[in-house]
């Protein structure tokens, strides 16, 4: 069943949304929307806008929308650590920093081994502080998203970033392009997107799963989901594990038994999500050129 704003593939998909909400556009003008990150304390989105190399702001209460940062290195991935700061993946710096309350900006970390990393894309914070991000080649492809250059590494992977040594090592290297990536709610899953297909007809648009282990180590690898509409690029969970994930017709909802049960209809093609709100249950999409939003009878997982 198809409503103008949602498609029920699943009867488990109608606990998920309310079909008298609407998807909502709070915003238009972008090049490239991407990387959402929600603050509570603030109740504001901060999201990128690659190409023209800018951090946009939404604010909850006003519903006004300023530039938070230009230029901001092409950032692209973007989350809010356990201590309410922003850390964001800079394609044209090709690094990830932290932007402390006081409004500075600290390097995480900028080369692995000695060589500079492609362009970070994705991250997230494990609740011990570990800090984990993609390394595809997307902004080092062109000067679209950043500034062409060969790559380093010569290989796109996915880091960890140790919390109390600052120590950087790879903890997945078998990835044709590494994106999205999200931990279950108790942390004892990974789920990595690969956008291969995005630059290879051949190349995957599949979602992957991950048990974490001591020390970050992941094992037991497997085929999580395949998207039917496009690659997948960044996605939320929500406090019961579904997983809300970018697509190109919109955001596709998964059962963490890997069933795609609905889907929110956007039309523009997806790039990242991120729940936020008071409550949690504002689902905030990023769209090609647009910001939108969708209130949901669903909380997203806590992250902070």
């Amino acid at each position: 069943m198809a409503d103008n704003e949602f498609a029920i593939l699943d009867d488990r998909f109608r606990s998920c949304v309310r079909v008298a909400a609407r998807v909502e556009k709070l915003y238009e003008g972008c090049r490239w929307a991407e990387g959402p990150a929600y603050f509570p304390a603030g109740r504001y989105v901060v999201w990128s806008d690659i190409p023209n190399d800018r951090i946009l702001r939404w604010d909850e209460a006003s519903g006004t929308t300023s530039v938070f940062r230009h230029p901001a290195g092409y950032t692209n991935g973007h989350t809010v650590d356990r201590q309410g700061r922003l850390v964001s993946c800079e394609h044209g710096n090709r690094r990830v920093t932290r932007t402390e309350h006081d409004g500075s900006i600290t390097v995480i970390v900028d080369r692995y081994e000695g060589k500079r990393f492609n362009s970070p894309n994705d991250v997230v914070v494990k609740s011990d502080g570990s800090i984990w991000f993609s390394d595809p080649s997307y902004g080092i492809d062109t000067d679209y998203e950043g500034h062409k250059a060969e790559s380093e590494i010569g290989a796109c992977h996915v880091y960890r970033v140790d919390p109390a040594t600052g120590q950087c090592r790879i903890v997945a290297d078998d990835f044709v392009r590494p994106n999205g990536l999200a931990f279950s709610p108790d942390e004892r899953r990974l789920y990595i997107s690969d956008t291969g297909r995005s630059t290879n007809a051949d190349g995957p648009p599949h979602m992957r799963v991950f048990d974490v282990g001591d020390a970050g180590k992941l094992t037991n690898g497997r085929l999580f989901a395949v998207c039917t509409a496009g690659p997948f690029d960044g996605f939320r969970l929500d406090d019961a594990g579904r997983i809300w994930t970018s697509a190109g017709d919109g955001v596709h909802c998964y059962e963490p038994d890997g069933t795609l049960i609905g889907k929110v209809l956007v039309p523009e093609r997806v790039a990242n999500v991120v729940f936020g709100g008071p409550k949690r249950n504002r689902l905030f999409i990023c769209a090609t050129t647009s910001l939108y939003a969708v209130l949901l009878p669903v909380n997203g997982a806590k992250t902070f």
